[in-house]
């Protein structure tokens, strides 16, 4: 089984299409219209989890905070986080190789780090 991710606000639009782009069959859901920006850390969570997908983001600062009051009450399948300094054509590539050798399982109740 594959992982699904699902993208924050403070995550731009050009990794989604490059995804699509490099793997078709990749299930990366985009924030527009679901999650708007300045939506707080929490309902950001709650919309991942209750779809069963691992949020990516750029919120290296509070993320990890906020996902650990999270996991306090609930499951969650996971938060991967990207560091901002990341260019687009790395976030891409780190997304694919993530997709491509992870389990949803890695991910579970974990806050990982592109690699």
């Amino acid at each position: 089984m594959r992982i699904s991710f699902q993208a924050d606000a403070d995550l731009g639009p050009d990794i989604g299409r490059g995804l699509r782009r490099t793997e078709p069959s990749l299930d990366f859901r985009h924030s527009a219209d679901i999650i708007p920006d300045g939506t707080p850390a929490a309902e950001v969570l709650r919309v991942a989890a209750e779809a069963g997908r691992v949020l990516v983001a750029r919120d290296v600062r509070t993320m990890r905070v906020h996902f650990q009051e999270f996991i306090a009450e609930r499951e969650s399948p996971g938060v991967l986080l990207i560091p901002s300094s990341r260019s687009t054509g790395a976030a891409i590539e780190g997304l694919w190789m993530v997709w491509l050798t992870w389990a949803p399982e890695d991910f579970r109740n974990q806050v990982r780090w592109l690699p």
